[in-house]
């Protein structure tokens, strides 16, 4: 028998399409991270705002609905092409790097999303150093990862203390895909943005929309919340 091919590792064009159609209606998405995130921005009408990783585009649309003006990227040129469709072809939406040089001014936002965009990178120098230039001073950088005691759970075995790659497989729309991780302890996060010349201001494990024990009664019966994602909100010093 011919040999299964190997999977790329975070290879969202291969996936752009189901991964986004999921994801509308997920719950660890639509029912906890979006909400979680506008819920940290606040009231953002007339506040310019940088989507990093924007994928599909929902939270930029919901930044927007509510007044912010906003600016997307993402790494992958599927997903952007999908953002577009969302949002139309005037928004400010283009393909980059978070890892590289961003293609905006120095002090350009009020505010920076980064959700589940981090944990997919070993170091986060660069990355936090761009988000920082691209931020006015006492600008907020708004940010969802893995919360680190997940990467514990799974690998009871593993050393929490440790930065260390994982990956793990998914089904999207009937089609597979691997996404890598970065674990690291909570600690070195926080270093990482002191370095950048963040101050933390909010660490939050928020509960899920209300809406969600509706929808997803199984999955919430006897929560009022549950371990998935960490998130920050971060002001530039």
């Amino acid at each position: 028998m011919p040999a299964t091919p190997e999977l790329a590792e975070n290879d969202y064009d291969s996936f752009a399409e189901a991964y986004a159609a999921e994801n509308e209606t997920s719950l660890n998405n639509a029912y906890y991270t979006r909400p979680a995130i506008l819920d940290l921005a606040g009231d953002v009408s007339g506040r310019r705002i940088l989507d990093a990783g924007c994928g599909a585009g929902p939270i930029t649309e919901a930044l927007r609905d509510r007044g912010a003006l906003v600016s997307g990227f993402d790494a992958s040129a599927k997903m952007v092409e999908l953002a577009r469709k969302r949002l139309g072809h005037d928004a400010d939406l283009r393909v980059a790097d978070i890892g590289s040089p961003l293609p905006y001014p120095d002090g350009a936002f009020d505010d920076v999303i980064v959700a589940l965009v981090l944990h997919y990178l070993e170091d986060w120098t660069a990355p936090l150093a761009e988000i920082r230039r691209v931020l006015k001073p006492g600008g907020r950088l708004i940010l969802a990862v893995n919360h680190p005691i997940i990467y514990k759970l799974i690998h009871p075995e593993a050393d929490y203390f440790k930065i260390a790659k994982w990956n793990d497989e998914y089904t999207f729309g009937g089609q597979k895909a691997v996404l890598t991780y970065w674990h690291r302890p909570l600690h070195t996060m926080t270093d990482a943005f002191t370095a950048a010349g963040f101050r933390t201001a909010v660490v939050s494990e928020p509960p899920p929309a209300p809406e969600a024990y509706e929808r997803f009664p199984e999955e919430l019966a006897g929560r009022t919340a549950f371990l998935s994602f960490l998130f920050f909100v971060l002001e530039a010093v």
